[in-house]
């Protein structure tokens, strides 16, 4: 934030003021992030099929169903864009004391989300890399957090604590 020399508190922050942000997390702490994050979206997925089975009188979905591999990705949006639109944590990122932002500390909102969705799948399909990417990046960001503007940082315990807390 700038400061003018006439009055001493702080301006409102311009785009290119830096914006303070814990550590970025290691690489072992995003992965048991994610591993979690994947048992919580099996577990979702499994939950929402119940309701799918209903429709075809118990009898088995086909595998490559179009419509409900479009359901089930559905499902795993609103999972992943409620945690980040929320609180910036999924159940995994909340476990690990990460979380998600954008560059300017600021929640992201469910056009954002989606994005980041979208651009982690392709992180995905393309053998991971996108993730990977975070290991050779300066500011250790994936390929979808580059993409989408946004950053994951490590929240220690004590910040989590003081932020629990109600102010006095």
């Amino acid at each position: 934030m700038a400061l003018d020399k006439k009055n001493p508190l702080p301006s409102t922050p311009s785009p290119d003021d830096p914006i303070p942000h814990g550590p970025p997390p290691g690489a072992m702490r995003r992965l048991c992030a994610f591993f979690y994050d994947s048992l919580s979206l099996f577990a979702i997925l499994f939950a929402a099929t119940v309701p799918a089975l209903a429709l075809t009188g118990g009898e088995a979905i086909r595998p490559g169903n179009p419509l409900f591999l479009f359901y089930l990705l559905g499902v795993s949006y609103l999972y992943f864009g409620r945690c980040w639109t929320r609180s910036g944590q999924t159940l995994g990122m909340r476990a690990w004391n990460i979380r998600l932002c954008t560059r300017h500390g600021r929640r992201i909102d469910w056009r954002l989300a989606l994005l980041r969705f979208i651009a982690a799948i392709l992180s995905l399909i393309l053998a991971g890399m996108g993730f990977l990417w975070c290991l050779f990046d300066p500011e250790k960001r994936t390929l979808h957090d580059r993409l989408c503007n946004t950053v994951i940082e490590y929240i220690p315990s004590h910040r989590l604590d003081a932020a629990k807390s109600p102010a006095p």
